[in-house]
């Protein structure tokens, strides 16, 4: 028998369930991968409540690192017995087995194991098109990331600093500020004592920073304008705390001409020649040291409403995986 959390109608994480499913034989240019862990991200929050709308009844996740059991009529690059790692979709990770499009697979080198491979695709993926296809991040730029203890900010952190920028994140408590410090952070803002905006201009000498990556939303955008330098580049890649307001595109001209994008990964990742390229430069700097993907939450895959409950009370740092 192969289980999977599936969903019937939107709501909270009530409406997981944990069901027997048929996966049956890959169909021509899939490959079935059997799940060895999968990856919990906040995007998933988003199809279950409805905010992303999904056709119903629906599986979720977007992300897991297996096996590969079988391949359909037609796939040649990927093989029986290869060790993968998927993000992006299609949706219903949250599962033992699938079938999948085997372009959207990417082989694991072999010094990742799977839970690493797991809790890096997506995040990881998200940090590489961000940090050098959305603003190219060059030595000696100020860059402010939000949720900086976040799965995508710890990445974001240490690859950024990496890069030789001087890197400054947000976080809620003392205990993130000293995970975002050992993680590459240079300066870290309370969000919830400190003035953001305030902070940053002290930290840039009044210049402000060349980027924000603000994957928080409607709680932390305005702010976000404010802390950017002339020509400075807003990439606002996600909704944690809501979905961010309309607002009047002739404020940017107001903060210095400011750049304004809303970007997500499968536009940067159409292409199968795209989704290698990101997904090697993210293997190069987890392989080479300079990327440490740290599994801080390890949930079964059947308690994947925990999970969510956990997830979305702020009560977890880094990366989470479920385990099939």
């Amino acid at each position: 028998m192969t289980f999977a959390i599936r969903f019937h109608q939107t709501g909270g994480p009530e409406v997981l369930r944990w069901e027997e499913v048929s996966v049956g034989a890959p169909a021509a240019g899939e490959a079935r991968v059997r799940h060895e862990a999968v990856g919990l991200n906040f995007i998933d929050t988003y199809h279950r409540t409805g905010l992303y709308p999904m056709p119903l009844p629906s599986g979720i996740g977007l992300e897991g690192a297996g096996v590969v059991e079988a391949v359909g009529e037609g796939v040649s690059d990927i093989q029986v017995g290869d060790r993968v790692a998927y993000a992006g979709g299609p949706v219903g990770a949250y599962s033992q087995e699938r079938c999948m499009p085997a372009h959207r697979l990417l082989k694991l080198p072999a010094s990742i194991d799977f839970r690493t491979g797991a809790a890096m695709m997506l995040q990881g993926m998200t940090a590489a098109y961000l940090l050098r296809r959305t603003y190219c991040v060059q030595p000696g730029d100020a860059v402010l990331i939000h949720a900086a203890a976040g799965g995508v900010g710890l990445i974001a952190c240490q690859w950024a600093k990496a890069l030789g920028a001087t890197v400054i994140g947000t976080v809620s408590t003392e205990a993130k500020a000293e995970l975002a410090r050992q993680h590459g952070c240079d300066h870290v803002i309370l969000y919830t004592r400190e003035d953001i905006v305030k902070r940053v201009r002290e930290i840039t000498g009044g210049e402000g920073v060349a980027v924000v990556y603000d994957g928080v939303g409607k709680d932390t955008f305005a702010a976000s304008l404010d802390c950017l330098r002339p020509r400075g580049m807003m990439a606002t890649f996600g909704n944690a705390s809501g979905a961010v307001p309309a607002f009047d595109p002739l404020t940017l001209t107001q903060k210095g001409s400011l750049f304004l994008t809303r970007p997500k990964l499968a536009d940067y990742t159409t292409r199968r020649d795209e989704l290698l390229d990101i997904g090697q430069e993210l293997f190069n700097v987890v392989v080479g040291g300079q990327v440490k993907i740290e599994v801080n939450q390890t949930y079964p895959l059947s308690e994947a409403a925990q999970a969510h409950r956990d997830l979305e009370a702020r009560k977890t740092t880094g990366s989470t995986i479920f385990l099939p």
